[in-house]
């Protein structure tokens, strides 16, 4: 509970120096318990990622990478963290990596990207695109779930280890479980190799092509 409370009370500082505050009175904790709600809709749920500094990652970043697409989605794909490009832009998938995803999405899905809604693990991007820890993952999750509850998805692709691993609490290998349909909560969740993976290994490109026929399957039966 003391980290937690040092925690809250660190955003809070953050939040008014953003706004202007110079200075400030002694922030007071209570023994109740804090509010750790976050809003019910996503443009101010965003608007509270943009100010976020819970964890390290907020010190390297140039822009918050929340999300994109359709709020009514679907079809939901989660990847692990932004990139250079996403970071300059503030946008998920722009990159090389996001050309290849708007062409399995397109071209396989047969839909328009602005149609699925895109987010990440984290909201900010690691250091020389490294993966997350463990505590940056779990302190950045709340916000994902948050837009999860309420764009309510059908299907969630994950695209490689790390969105797999953080949403199921699993963390088998993505060469055994890939285009393995499961059922989590209100949703499904069907894991695949990420584009960045496929750039990298372009002879795995044919595992996720039936991945996504998969996909195409399980969406068009919805």
């Amino acid at each position: 509970m003391k980290n937690l409370k040092n925690t809250l009370l660190l955003k809070q500082l953050y939040i008014q120096k953003e706004i202007g505050f110079c200075y400030t009175s002694v922030i007071p904790f209570t023994d109740e318990e804090p509010n750790l709600s976050l809003p019910d809709n996503l443009s101010e749920l965003e608007q509270q990622t943009n100010i976020c500094h819970l964890c390290q990652l907020s010190k390297y970043r140039t822009n918050v990478v929340f999300g994109e697409g359709n709020s009514n989605a679907k079809l939901m794909f989660v990847g692990e963290g932004p990139g250079a490009n996403e970071d300059e832009q503030g946008k998920p998938f722009v990159g090389r990596s996001g050309e290849l995803l708007t062409k399995m999405i397109e071209n396989v899905l047969s839909i328009k990207r602005e149609d699925v809604y895109i987010a990440n693990i984290v909201k900010c991007r690691p250091p020389n695109n490294r993966t997350p820890h463990e505590e940056e993952a779990y302190t950045c999750l709340p916000y994902l779930q948050k837009q999860i509850q309420l764009i309510q998805p059908k299907i969630i692709v994950t695209l490689g280890a790390t969105a797999y691993k953080y949403l199921t609490n699993d963390d088998t290998p993505v060469s055994k479980i890939r285009g393995i349909v499961s059922e989590h909560k209100n949703y499904k969740i069907i894991p695949t190799y990420h584009p960045s993976y496929l750039l990298r290994n372009p002879s795995a490109k044919k595992y996720v092509f039936e991945d996504l026929k998969i996909i195409k399957r399980v969406l068009d039966n919805l």
